[in-house]
């Protein structure tokens, strides 16, 4: 690369880490937790079928009286009727809540009539409400039990009514620039949100990325050269590594880059301090 897209490399990551939204997962001590961020911060909530909608409008509610910016998640699967769903867009929106993240969900039969995230964003055409954004996943290194020619018809789908779509959490440059590449080439233009892992022990990464569901990413971490010395050293994993690595993609305007997801595990203080020192600012 050039000195004019080193500099504007790391222009590029400064301003992605400051910037970053967190995401929570709604466990107990999540509230008190989410203090190391400061008020004003994007706090994103999710959602799982173990502790149900309720525990994350909980979640959500404190947060913003607290006053950060929240994007909750909703899992479609999740939702037992239309009733429930405007019961939820009405309570997150009388919180003040613009901004909507949908995905499909985990679990195995749907709790009610909506099975894909495609269906809530549809049924929210229907819907009297304040949200202004909508957001969906998407998946660099594919699904376990999605083929890659259904999740690109899918996004197809869903930017129609989305307005940005969220990686899963990947720590392989090279994979996420290929599969960019490919879905721009196949006409998907949502700006995107590169889901990215806290900066936390890679002992305890590994841990828990395997928790969660993404082993493929895992096997590719575990392989990577100075692994063994990293986890017998205690080492930790370093986020910015990913970004410098995706060099001129992470600032080509084709790819829109809108910003970073970064999966917490929870861990706010180490991630809040990532944020304040790779993107050289206070939050």
């Amino acid at each position: 690369m050039t000195q004019h897209h080193v500099d504007g490399l790391e222009v590029a990551v400064t301003s992605l880490a400051a910037t970053a939204n967190l995401e929570v997962i709604p466990l107990n001590g999540a509230q008190d937790k989410i203090r190391a961020a400061a008020p004003g911060t994007t706090i994103t909530v999710t959602c799982s079928p173990k502790f149900g909608l309720e525990r994350s409008l909980e979640h959500i509610a404190s947060a913003r009286l607290a006053g950060y910016d929240v994007i909750p998640h909703l899992a479609a699967r999740m939702v037992s009727s239309e009733a429930a769903l405007r019961d939820f867009v009405s309570r997150i929106c009388d919180l003040g809540v613009t901004d909507l993240y949908v995905v499909g969900g985990d679990g195995a039969v749907p709790d009610g009539p909506y099975a894909e995230a495609s269906e809530i964003l549809e049924a929210l055409r229907d819907f009297d409400h304040d949200l202004i954004r909508l957001g969906v996943g998407c998946y660099p290194e594919g699904h376990p039990k999605i083929a890659a020619e259904t999740l690109l018809d899918a996004l197809h789908r869903k930017q129609e009514y989305a307005d940005y779509m969220v990686s899963q959490l990947c720590f392989d440059a090279q994979t996420l620039r290929t599969w960019l590449e490919r879905t721009r080439d196949a006409g998907v233009i949502l700006p995107l949100r590169i889901g990215l892992a806290a900066p936390i022990s890679i002992a305890k990464l590994l841990e828990l990325s395997l928790r969660i569901g993404v082993g493929s990413s895992v096997r590719y971490l575990r392989k990577q050269h100075g692994m063994v010395g990293n986890l017998v050293l205690g080492r930790t994993y370093a986020p910015e590594g990913l970004l410098h690595e995706l060099g001129p993609a992470l600032t080509d305007p084709r790819h829109n880059i809108e910003g970073l997801h970064l999966f917490t595990f929870n861990q706010l203080d180490a991630s809040v301090g990532w944020c304040a020192r790779v993107g050289s600012s206070t939050r």
